[in-house]
């Protein structure tokens, strides 16, 4: 059993990976639900699986994740960081594969705060001649 903590924008993931000997038990299931029925686009599931793509480990395991915060988007990125995580617990194998791909690394960027007298982080009130 290993685990990795993934997170990306507000969304926190802890993913679970369970080495499975039949091919036909490996699946993701979040929150108690099926990868499929948790995220409404492809792309997201897609992104999700990008590091047991990547190290042709996709039937290998038996991933358990709980994601918490942000939106669809966020969670997938956070849970795609997250199984990576665990990935490398596993094996150092994966480390260079998934290096060279770029997501050993987890990405930074969140929302800026507001600032006073803004109407967001950067909008300014338009402007008035008279």
């Amino acid at each position: 059993m290993y685990t990795g903590t993934g997170k990306r924008k507000s969304s926190i993931a802890r993913v679970i990976l369970k080495p499975v000997k039949n091919k036909k038990d490996s699946k993701i299931v979040i929150n108690g639900r099926e990868i499929d029925d948790y995220f409404p686009y492809k792309t997201l599931i897609q992104e999700s699986r990008m590091g047991l793509v990547i190290t042709n480990t996709e039937n290998d395991f038996l991933i358990t994740a709980n994601i918490k915060g942000g939106g669809f988007s966020g969670q997938a990125g956070a849970l795609k960081h997250g199984i990576v995580k665990a990935l490398l617990e596993a094996s150092n194998d994966y480390k260079k594969p998934l290096k060279e791909k770029g997501l050993v690394t987890r990405d930074a960027r969140i929302k800026e705060r507001k600032k006073y007298g803004l109407k967001a982080a950067r909008r300014a009130p338009q402007f008035s001649k008279r």
